[in-house]
């Protein structure tokens, strides 16, 4: 049997790729060379819709498709962006094959996803938000446990998968704590039909992340110093500690909000909003989350300063969002290295476990 023909899952069949692994849409980073690198080495990519400009989105959509002749890859998106409606109506427009997202789409907006085909692939942290999830429409979900990256919960995966798993009659991703083929062959067995992964791609040949900040990833051995703070943006966010850190974790409330805020007239200006449409997106955000205005203030600080990261390659003044396996990541491979590697050895791990006798 091929390694394509005994790894495939509903996973594949439902987004068109050749493995059951999938490239996160991580900001500043999933862009067109890492979804092209992705795709083309058998998985599935994700652009980072959020934090692509919007004059330069529908660029980057066509550049994928050609460069990957044409084979599926989805976007990602949220609702609170300016631009969200723009990004629906790309992705109807060219038929792309999936969207993800947090909190986000109501109910029509999915539905019309769904009239055209696409798949709506929701990331949660928690059983009830996957619930809810499906119930508002979607057809696959990803499930990210307290080891991912970015924003996430306090629940390993190993308990939070097989509570979804049991919960959803949908396929369900594994995501936080993945990078190799061992750990896809363990969410296989745990009833999940593939695996998530932004750490693991961030940290490849085909990152566009700068040099600079990507040498910090690689400088971090230990695990555990990739800690989950709160400081950031107000929401239990795990990263990479650096000089910025510790300064928000030294300064007082009051300049924290001072900082906030003035992040958050620099996204503003970035993102070419208008004072009415800031209100409005300021506004929206309270009504869906109950967090202080403090809180919804800092919601603006990740953008920024992923940016400062991620982009500008400044590690020490931005945010290096981080999944815990950045510890276990020793050099930056291909997507395709990475991906081939992760098939042979799960496997090696499949027929090894099939050897075994009962005793």
């Amino acid at each position: 049997m091929s390694e394509v023909n005994a790894l495939r899952t509903p996973l594949c069949d439902l987004l068109g790729c050749r493995y059951p692994i999938v490239q996160t849409a991580m900001g500043y980073v999933a862009g067109a060379d890492l979804v092209i690198g992705t795709t083309n080495a058998g998985g599935f990519g994700f652009l980072a819709g959020a934090t692509i400009h919007a004059d330069k989105i529908e660029a980057e959509i066509l550049r994928v498709k050609r460069e990957t002749d044409d084979q599926p890859f989805g976007l990602n998106f949220h609702m609170f962006q300016p631009n969200a409606q723009q990004l629906l109506d790309l992705a109807v427009k060219y038929r792309l094959r999936a969207v993800s997202y947090g909190r986000g789409p109501d109910k029509k907006v999915i539905g019309r996803l769904r009239d055209a085909d696409i798949v709506c692939m929701p990331t949660v942290g928690a059983l009830k938000h996957a619930q809810k999830a499906i119930e508002m429409g979607a057809n696959a979900i990803t499930v990210q446990g307290g080891e991912g990256g970015g924003h996430t919960g306090s629940v390993p995966t190993t308990v939070l998968l097989p509570q979804v798993v049991d919960a959803v009659s949908v396929p369900v991703i594994a995501a936080g704590g993945f990078y190799d083929g061992r750990g896809l062959l363990a969410a296989l067995a745990f009833g999940a039909s593939g695996i998530a992964m932004g750490t693991r791609f961030l940290m490849t040949s085909d990152s566009k992340v700068p040099d600079a900040t990507l040498q910090r990833y690689l400088a971090t051995k230990d695990a555990e110093k990739i800690a989950v703070s709160h400081l950031v943006d107000g929401m239990p966010q795990r990263m990479i500690p650096n000089e910025y850190l510790s300064m928000l974790e030294k300064a007082s409330p009051m300049k924290r909000l001072r900082i906030a805020v003035n992040l958050a007239l620099k996204w503003k200006a970035e993102t070419g909003m208008t004072t009415g449409q800031a209100m409005s997106i300021f506004m929206k955000a309270m009504r869906e989350d109950s967090s202080s205005v403090a809180q919804t203030v800092m919601a603006a600080n990740a953008p920024m300063l992923l940016q400062r990261s991620m982009v500008d390659g400044n590690p020490a003044d931005g945010v290096m969002s981080a999944g815990q396996v950045a510890a276990l990541i020793g050099k930056l491979d291909s997507c395709e290295d990475v991906i081939s590697g992760i098939v042979r050895q799960a496997m090696a791990r499949r027929t090894a476990l099939n050897e075994l006798t009962p005793a």
